[in-house]
């Protein structure tokens, strides 16, 4: 079997070698002597919950049984199928076929492509590895992420920034992707939990990109009696004096009046105040590959300290839409 690459689903689409299988009914039959996962849009679901793949001049079928892990037996809604027309999905050629007219049918499984991409991949990550995922949509309570040929995981919303937002939309949107470090696995359910802050910086690196004395841009993210907290960057808020009329959300610009590291704080005055159109910006990544074992948000001056460790728990069994 050829060396597979386990995407997240939209990944491999655009490549030039999965181009070249899905193209011709040659390049399909290689790709089952290859065994190869290969990815297309899904164009139509029909009313028995079957998938049809766009793959040119040839019919690509994903029987119902064969459109995710857990479909068979219910563990899986058909939401999650009807869900995927109009995107792109991982699969593997199980067949082809030519119907009475002699037009070439590829009946092809994407539940056995997650079933290899469990095996392969997903079954051996521990916790504090760094993966590539795409955001598949948001809750209140956090965000789902494909982290390889449909196989989902979640980051709540706790562990998406430091700074606290009030919606996961606040950081993502649907079919973005994103880096994520494992943070743990559930026994019980065997899903996999994510977590984005370690990524994006510790304190002091986040604090590192301003000065005493500067007038910066930030968004405000609560108001207490005692204040207001301002975020300057995803892991970086500081406490600005109380003002009257500021609503969360609001867009500032913020005059930074101290950085104090051994008390890992930012006092801030409110210039200015407005209401406008958050714009998310493209995640800032200070670690992007490899492991981490721990990871220290707090400055090794301050009294406080808040930090994630990660460790080793028992193997899973992942989950997949």
């Amino acid at each position: 079997m050829a060396e597979q690459n386990y995407f997240p689903e939209g990944m491999l689409s655009a490549t030039a070698e999965n181009k070249e299988f899905i193209s011709s009914v040659a390049g399909l039959e290689r790709a089952i002597l290859q065994d190869r996962i290969l990815e297309a849009r899904t164009i139509l679901c029909d009313s028995g919950h079957n998938l049809i793949v766009d793959l040119g001049g040839v019919r690509g079928i994903i029987e119902r049984s064969e459109t995710a892990i857990g479909i068979s037996d219910g563990s899986v809604r058909d939401i999650a199928i009807i869900t995927r027309v109009n995107k792109p999905v991982c699969f593997k050629v199980q067949q082809l076929v030519h119907d009475p007219n002699g037009q070439a049918i590829a009946f092809l499984s994407r539940a056995q492509a997650q079933r290899e991409c469990i095996e392969k991949k997903i079954s051996k990550l521990q916790p504090g590895d760094i993966v590539d995922g795409r955001v598949t949509h948001l809750e209140p309570f956090g965000c789902f992420v494909d982290i390889g040929c449909g196989v989902i995981a979640m980051i709540t919303i706790d562990n998406i920034s430091v700074s606290r937002i009030s919606h996961p939309r606040d950081r993502f949107f649907a079919g973005q992707y994103i880096k994520a470090v494992v943070k743990d696995i559930d026994k019980e359910t065997g899903r996999i939990n994510l977590s984005h802050k370690e990524l994006l910086g510790t304190w002091e690196q986040n604090a590192a990109f301003f000065e005493a004395g500067q007038t910066a841009a930030g968004i405000v993210r609560s108001v207490e009696s005692y204040g207001v907290f301002v975020e300057l960057t995803p892991n970086l808020a500081g406490l600005a004096e109380w003002k009257e009329g500021i609503v969360p959300g609001q867009q500032t610009a913020v005059f930074i009046k101290n950085i104090i590291p051994q008390k890992m704080k930012l006092k801030l005055i409110i210039i200015d105040s407005f209401d406008g159109e958050f714009v998310r910006e493209k995640p800032q990544y200070f670690i992007e590959e490899g492991h981490i074992d721990r990871w220290r948000y707090s400055p090794p001056s301050c009294e406080r300290l808040v930090e994630t460790l990660f460790t080793m728990d028992d193997r899973f069994y992942a989950g997949a839409v």
